[in-house]
């Protein structure tokens, strides 16, 4: 299996964590969910497997092209 990085597409402020270690995610599912401007933008997966880790907590300022969690598809 390989270890995919989930990188988050804008800089923001961690709004909502919606997985944890060992959750199984499908393509499509959100992850993160980072504010931005008054506006909530999701950071999916494009690919199915099991959350190893996630790098954030809300409240955590993140950049763009920050990795925010790592599965293993």
């Amino acid at each position: 299996m390989a270890r995919i990085e989930i990188k988050s597409e804008i800089t923001g402020t961690v709004w909502k964590v919606h997985s944890k270690a060992g959750d199984r995610v499908e393509s499509g599912d959100t992850l993160v969910v980072v504010e931005s401007m008054k506006m909530e933008i999701p950071v999916i997966t494009e690919d199915a497997g099991t959350v190893l880790e996630v790098l954030v907590t809300e409240k955590d300022p993140v950049a763009e092209g920050q990795v925010v969690a790592i599965i293993d598809g």
